[in-house]
């Protein structure tokens, strides 16, 4: 397995090694003391979820604000953009982000450590997204930030997708600071 640092502290890249015949592949999508190895990865993973999303469907910016959870993010099926974004004020690297594609195809990874906002749009027509993550879901600290934040200036493969009612009533970073 190859990791890639990125531009993010902690964010990282990962390309694990897929063993290919002519039956098709074979890969570990994760294994504890492999990962465990690599720098901020040493981390106890407590959910798994499954994302199923069509074409141009955008979900984000999402984050928990007391609880951060970690995310270690893969694609089963289909083709993501899929953004980390750091909105700590206190960050030497504020308003940075960093987009990757992931797809089936790819078999790339993508791990977010706590405390960085996450996103992704779909750019197959359908998509399955699966990411562990460091700590539980907790709808009471569940918060977000409109896709478009003119601060953030993530350039999204798309410009009108499609949203949730929660994600387009997203605040802009501004106001998600000052709350």
């Amino acid at each position: 397995m190859k990791a890639e640092e990125t531009a993010l502290p902690g964010v990282l890249i990962l390309h694990p090694d897929v063993h290919r015949d002519d039956r098709g592949f074979f890969l570990e999508r994760y294994h504890r003391r492999r990962y465990g190895t690599l720098p901020g990865l040493d981390v106890d993973f407590v959910q798994d979820n499954h994302s199923h999303s069509k074409r141009g469907v955008l979900r984000g910016l999402h984050l928990q604000k007391e609880h951060p959870q970690g995310k270690l993010v893969s694609v089963l099926a289909g083709c993501v953009w899929d953004v980390a974004a750091d909105v700590d004020p206190q960050s030497p690297s504020f308003r940075r982000w960093v987009g990757v594609e992931l797809s089936a195809a790819n078999h790339k990874q993508l791990y977010i450590p706590p405390g960085y906002a996450h996103g992704f749009c779909v750019l197959s027509e359908e998509a399955d997204l699966i990411y562990k993550c460091t700590d539980f879901h907790r709808p009471d600290d569940e918060r977000g930030l409109i896709w478009n934040d003119p601060q953030l200036a993530i350039d999204w493969p798309l410009r009108a997708p499609i949203l949730s009612p929660r994600d387009a009533a997203n605040p802009s970073l501004q106001d998600y600071l000052q709350a």
